[in-house]
C-alpha cells in the first residue's frame, strides 16, 4: 500500500537547491544528447520488406497494410495486447494507459506520419473497447496476420513497430517492446519530474519513500500503477460518463 506519511525530503537554502539542480541538469543534457544520438542512429537503420497486402480488420472490413498509411508515407504502429472473452475491466491495463495519451495526431501528420493501433485480438469485440474508451486513433485487428508481422517476436506483448512505404512497396524501420513502448507515454515523463517518481518498487528512490505494489501471478492487483479499483485508471472517467463497457454483441 502507498504509505501515508512518507519521510520528510532533506531540505536546504536557495542557493544549494540550485548548485545541486545544475550539477543534475549537465547530466540531463546529457542524456538529451545520447537521446539525439540514438535517434541519428535510428535513421540510419536498414529495413526489411514486409508484404504490403498483409491482411488486417478494419471498420470497412478487410484492409491491405499498405492501406492503413490512410496515405502518407510512415506508419506507427501500436500493437495491443488483448484478452478474447474476457470484460473490459480486465483488458490489458498498460495498452490502455498508453493509448489514452494519444487523441490529438495533427502533429504526428505533419510530419507524413500515420498513428493506429493494431489490435492482437478480434475486431469487434477489441473496437468496441475503442469505443467505450471514446478514442479517435484509426483501429485495426491484426490477428490474422500477427504471424507474419511480428514475425518471431512474442505475440501477446505490446509492440510499437514503424513502416515506411516507398513506390508501393512496405518496409519495417524500427520496433520496440514493453520499456520502449514508453515512447508515447507523457505521463510518465511527467511523473519522472517530481520527488517521488513512478512509486514503483523496481525505482531507486529513498528508503521509505512512497510506493505501489503490484501483485504477481494471475491476479490483479488492489493497488497497481495502472488500475484504480480493479480497472485501469483511465475507464472510470469513461464509467462515470454513463458510457457502456460492454463488449459481448
Amino acid at each position: 500500500m502507498a504509505i501515508e506519511n512518507p519521510p520528510e525530503p532533506t531540505i536546504t537554502d536557495r542557493a544549494t537547491f540550485e548548485a545541486r539542480l545544475a550539477e543534475l541538469r549537465s547530466q540531463e543534457k546529457a542524456h538529451t544528447r545520447a537521446g539525439d544520438a540514438l535517434a541519428a542512429a535510428r535513421r540510419r537503420l536498414p529495413v526489411v520488406e514486409v508484404d504490403p497486402a498483409t491482411p488486417l480488420t478494419g471498420p470497412d472490413g478487410p484492409v491491405r497494410l499498405i492501406d492503413t498509411f490512410e496515405g502518407r508515407r510512415q506508419l506507427i504502429t501500436y500493437y495491443f495486447m488483448w484478452y478474447s472473452g474476457r470484460p473490459a475491466a480486465q483488458q490489458c491495463e498498460g495498452c490502455t494507459w498508453n493509448n489514452t495519451q494519444l487523441d490529438e495526431l495533427s502533429y504526428v501528420h505533419s510530419r507524413d506520419i500515420t498513428y493506429a493501433v493494431f489490435c492482437q485480438g478480434p475486431y469487434e469485440e477489441s473496437k468496441r473497447y475503442h469505443e467505450f474508451m471514446n478514442w479517435t486513433m484509426p483501429w485495426y485487428s491484426a490477428q490474422q496476420s500477427l504471424g507474419t508481422l511480428l514475425d518471431g517476436r512474442q505475440i501477446g506483448s505490446m509492440h510499437v513497430v514503424c513502416y515506411l512505404q516507398h513506390n508501393d512497396r512496405v518496409f519495417e524501420t524500427y520496433w520496440t517492446s514493453w520499456r520502449g513502448v514508453e515512447a508515447v507515454d507523457i505521463n510518465y515523463r511527467l511523473i519522472d519530474l517530481t520527488i517521488y517518481g513512478r512509486q514503483e518498487p523496481w525505482e531507486d528512490s529513498p528508503a521509505g519513500w512512497p510506493q505501489f505494489h503490484e501483485e504477481t501471478g494471475t491476479g490483479v492487483a488492489d493497488v497497481h500503477p495502472f488500475r484504480t479499483n480493479g480497472r485501469p485508471t483511465a475507464q472510470w472517467s469513461r464509467i462515470n460518463a454513463g458510457r457502456s463497457d460492454r463488449l459481448a454483441p
